[in-house]
């Protein structure tokens, strides 16, 4: 049985608990939160699930950690788990972009044997991506749409009124790593194409808000000695977070899974 600890308690972090059950070949044991957050955690949690604020807390060390709280859990938590040999799972790759914290992540997990996962997230292709930069690539372009109510709480709400645009309009074009700097809850899949492909710096992105995206709609082009593909996901947001999709919930419940079946694919 795969012992999973979750971060934080909100969209994603319920949706994991929704699909990770009995006969499953994991169980989510624990969740931790930041210090000072416990009680209301407790209190809107189940009873059976442990919540702590440390690694430190936990009654019994997990085999995963499955990061679902945002950038800042991943640099609070990420180091102590990779050095403690816990396999620390990342959604919010965009956190990646900072380069000192992947450096940091990447040591503490050559020192302690844990392994830093990252899911595919809300896009699809990760792996095909993965295989073409072994012949090298030529372009990578990402072109992210969502509604303009997905753009909220972001540079685009000080730029553009989102409530009354008639017509698609570019909120950001330029480099991966600044795209998940400035956008980091809406900018993860850029982070994830980086990694898997041409790197941050070389890794064309663009994100539109559109009034008729109706849902998240991620588009990938990349070209190299391969040959080219294209990959468009229409994605939808979960219910209770419009700026993150289900997908990307769902991959890390498929992540925990592969990790505790026979086979992995």
């Amino acid at each position: 049985m795969l012992n999973v600890v979750l971060i934080g308690r909100g969209a994603i972090a319920t949706e994991v608990l929704r699909h990770i059950g009995p006969g499953a070949g994991a169980a989510v044991t624990g969740v931790l939160v930041r210090l000072g957050r416990e009680a209301d955690a407790r209190a809107a949690l189940p009873v059976t699930l442990e919540v702590a604020s440390a690694l430190g807390e936990l009654a019994t060390a997990p085999d995963l950690i499955a990061e679902c709280a945002g950038h800042g859990a991943v640099a609070e938590f990420g180091e102590d788990a990779l050095r403690r040999g816990i396999d620390f799972l990342v959604i919010s790759i965009g956190a990646l972009a900072d380069a000192p914290l992947r450096a940091r992540l990447e040591a503490a997990a050559a020192a302690g044997g844990g392994k830093l996962i990252l899911p595919a997230g809300a896009v699809a292709g990760a792996d095909a991506l993965a295989a073409a930069r072994i012949g090298g690539l030529d372009r990578v372009v990402y072109t992210s749409r969502k509604p303009p109510a997905a753009w909220r709480g972001t540079p685009a709400e000080a730029a553009h009124d989102l409530d009354a645009l008639a017509r698609p309009t570019v909120l950001f074009e330029g480099a991966a790593d600044e795209a998940a700097r400035l956008y980091p809850q809406n900018a993860n899949v850029a982070a994830t194409i980086a990694l898997a492909g041409a790197g941050f710096d070389r890794t064309e992105v663009k994100l539109v808000a559109d009034p008729g995206a109706g849902g998240n709609i991620h588009d990938v082009r990349v070209e190299g000695m391969f040959g080219a593909f294209d990959i468009v996901v229409r994605g939808r947001p979960l219910p209770d977070n419009p700026k993150t999709s289900t997908l990307a919930a769902h991959s890390v419940v498929a992540e925990i899974l592969r990790r505790a079946a026979p086979v992995e694919i």
